[in-house]
């Protein structure tokens, strides 16, 4: 589809909806994509939901609370490591074997293994399905994008991927949902240990992989530039030329700044919010099962309000950057995000808190990721897209990984003389958002361009 001027755009979007342009087709690989993200970020945020609970109950009764944050941090970095290593590999693959071959697999990677973890009988079994899980998880998000960026029409790809990336949000609150009445369910004793049942839910979607099989097709976009007999899927290829090598570093530094701030503070508002919920049931009388349940309850209640609030942010900064272009709203993102986080931080400190300060976290914190999906796919020419893609969203989780036990050295060491450290230590490590900022004077403008062939 050929470039058109800025006015000739302008009067288009005045005179009809870009969904508008979208076939029945069109609509199906949207679907498919939203579908295979969806699920993806459930099973994301069901680790999250279940994290604590599992590792608990998996050390026994003599654990204590540091003992259990500490072996909660190593199984949030062996998941991103894995996710890390997923996401590289399935990168390079999505390039050379196909973008729907690809995402069939990543599907069947994420949610098999998800399901496996309730079989688990300590946290060296945990682990091990946890990394398996990461692989699968890391693979679906570069896959889902060059699919969708390659397929719909060019004038539609920036709201298309925008609505690729708010689907996270969704399958985000479906696992909030799920831990709701989950704990609603073990307050009541018709169940014990909510956690397993959370990671049984994430093997539900597994059936989505044979609709992949059978309906989904390669883009045009990709057999065309694999004709063309170039190198597909390389990252020799992709660091050889100067262009596609500061685009993948610039990709990289915004993607790292953001998983960060995400998985490495702003998922950890759960465990921020866990001794608040339980002075405030204890002090109710509450004790055993029923303060456990409760507890799960309202953790859901926190991820469902948390995403939400991500879900509107992804998709203001999917119409801010029709206006400002990338780079402004990436800017105006990356402050948002440090200062909203380090608020709630700071001064969630009662129940009622929880249903303002949240959301606005997950607003701010989520828009970023709306913009990782518009523009990274932007960076990239076909026969790289889902490998440069997949590096800018995924290697920074190496780095990611060490989140936890920053956020953990801060909260024990540096700020362990203080009373309630975490909030200190999530306050200091807000500062990671400057380095998304400092990355924006060398970002390419790519609104209103062609992808890069």
């Amino acid at each position: 589809m050929s470039q058109t001027s800025s006015s000739e755009a302008g009067a288009g979007e005045r005179k009809y909806a870009w969904y508008r342009e979208l076939t029945r087709y069109h609509w199906f690989v949207l679907s498919v994509a939203s579908m295979g993200w969806m699920f993806d970020t459930m099973a994301q945020q069901l680790f999250n939901l279940a994290r604590s609970p599992a590792i608990r109950e998996l050390l026994g009764k003599g654990a204590t609370t540091a003992e259990v944050g500490k072996q909660a941090a190593w199984a949030t970095a062996i998941f991103m490591v894995g996710w890390a290593i997923g996401g590289m590999f399935f990168g390079v693959l999505g390039d050379r074997l196909g973008r729907a071959k690809t995402m069939m697999i990543t599907i069947l990677s994420y949610t098999v293994f998800t399901g496996l973890s309730l079989l688990s009988t300590s946290v060296w079994d945990f682990n091990v399905y946890r990394f398996l899980c990461g692989l699968g998880v890391g693979g679906q998000f570069g896959i889902g994008v060059a699919l969708v960026a390659e397929v719909v029409p060019s004038r539609a790809r920036p709201y298309a991927l925008g609505m690729v990336q708010a689907s996270s949000a969704v399958g985000n609150m479906m696992a909030a949902l799920t831990g709701i009445v989950l704990g609603q369910m073990e307050i009541s004793g018709s169940i014990t240990g909510a956690w397993r049942y959370l990671f049984l839910a994430g093997a539900v979607p597994a059936p989505l992989a044979i609709v992949v099989f059978l309906k989904l097709k390669e883009p045009e976009q990709w057999l065309k530039a694999r004709g063309e007999k170039k190198k597909m899927g390389s990252y020799a290829e992709l660091f050889s030329d100067p262009r596609w090598r500061r685009n993948s570093i610039v990709g990289f530094l915004l993607g790292f700044a953001g998983i960060v701030g995400l998985w490495g503070i702003g998922f950890f508002s759960y465990d921020l919010f866990r001794p608040v919920l339980d002075r405030t049931f204890r002090a109710e009388g509450l004790t055993g099962a029923a303060l456990a349940g409760k507890t799960t309850t309202w953790i859901g209640v926190t991820s469902l309000l948390q995403n939400l609030g991500a879900f509107f942010g992804i998709y203001a900064f999917t119409y801010l950057t029709n206006y400002t272009g990338r780079v402004k709203a990436f800017a105006v993102s990356f402050v948002a995000a440090m200062g909203m986080t380090a608020y709630t931080f700071w001064n969630l400190k009662q129940i009622s808190d929880i249903f303002w300060m949240i959301p606005l976290m997950g607003f701010a914190q989520l828009s970023l990721f709306g913009g990782y999906a518009i523009y990274f796919a932007e960076l990239f020419p076909t026969r790289l897209r889902s490998t440069g893609t997949s590096f800018c969203y995924n290697v920074g989780r190496f780095a990611a990984a060490a989140g936890p036990f920053t956020l953990g050295y801060l909260t024990s060491d540096v700020f362990g003389g203080k009373p309630e450290p975490m909030r200190y230590a999530g306050v200091a490590m807000c500062l990671v958002f400057l380095v998304g900022l400092a990355a924006l004077p060398f970002a390419p403008e790519t609104k209103g361009r062609p992808l890069p062939e």
